[in-house]
Order: C-alpha cells, then structure tokens, then sequence
C-alpha cells in the first residue's frame, strides 16, 4: 500500500469516527430537547448540536493524532548486489547432454520392494496379504449357507472386548 493510499484511508476512518459522533450527540440532543420543547426546537437542537460536534470531533482526533512520523531507517548498512555476468549465467543452462532418454513402452516398471514377513499387530498389510483374502470356495459357501437356512445368518462374531482391550492399550501408552 502506498503511503497516500493510507494517509487516505487514515482520513476516511477519521471523518467516519467524527461523524458517528457528531449522530450521537445529534441524538442525545433530540431526546433531551423532547422533554422541554415541541418537534421544531427538538429537530433543531439536534442538527446544531451535530454541526456542531462533528468538526469539533474531527479537530480532536487531528490534535491527537500528532506529527506524521517518518518511516524509521533500517540500522543496517545497505550493500550494493553484484550483478551476474551473462557467462557465468551461462554455465548453468541445461545443454542436449543432460537430457534423458525417453522411455520406451516395452519397459515395465517392476517394483522389487517384497514384504518377506508380516507383523502380527500390522493391521494394514494383513488386508492385503494374499493368505487372507477369499477364495472362490468361501462365497460360494455361505450362499450355499444362507439357502440352506432358509434366509437366517449367523450373527456375526463380537469383537466388542478386542476393542476395549485395544483402546486400553491405547491409552496406557499415552499416559
């Protein structure tokens, strides 16, 4: 921001503070007139009091807003930077040489980083172990279950204690 673009800003903040004022002595004028005069004497006490403290207000936070004040200086010495000369700038250019080759499409990208043993506890890498997940035979199985029965299911295991048992180790390691 430029400092006239502030400056303006500053006197825009001031004439909108003068000006909130000048209403409410306006206002504290026109109810206090109410109680001893008729709407005429009331309507003109408050536009004089108004006309009167606005510029009185505005006044006021120019008095105490002071000296504009100058940008401070740094407290350091400021060093003139060397400019960079064009045949240093071209030493760091990329040249034909160090480009790559592009990649073919017969490659194939094989990644070689094989789990060997699987952690008890490592939940994540258990969904995705090739022991665990089903066979043909297991579907095949409980829909054979779920004819036979007639439409009833076994309710499915509770693993509500696990749960809790886990959360209790959960929280002993924080503690």
């Amino acid at each position: 921001m430029q400092a006239t673009d502030a400056h303006r800003v500053e006197a825009a903040i001031g004439y909108a503070a003068a000006a909130s004022f000048a209403a409410a002595a306006g206002f504290a004028a026109f109810h206090a007139a109410s109680r001893f005069t008729d709407l005429r004497g009331t309507l003109a006490a408050a536009c004089i009091s108004a006309l009167v403290a606005c510029p009185v207000a505005f006044a006021l936070l120019r008095l105490l807003e002071g000296q504009p004040k100058p940008f401070p200086q740094p407290c350091f010495e400021t060093v003139e930077i060397e400019p960079v000369s064009i045949s240093a700038a071209g030493e760091l250019l990329l040249t034909d040489a160090d480009r790559l080759e592009p990649a073919t499409h017969d490659e194939a990208l094989v990644l070689e980083d094989v789990l060997t043993e699987v952690a008890p506890e490592s939940r994540v890498v258990q969904l995705f172990d090739p022991a665990a997940m089903p066979t043909a035979a297991r579907p095949q199985a409980r829909i054979d279950r779920h004819l036979v029965g007639g439409g009833r299911h076994s309710p499915s295991p509770d693993a509500s204690e696990a749960l809790f048992a886990a959360l209790a180790d959960l929280r002993r390691s924080l503690r």
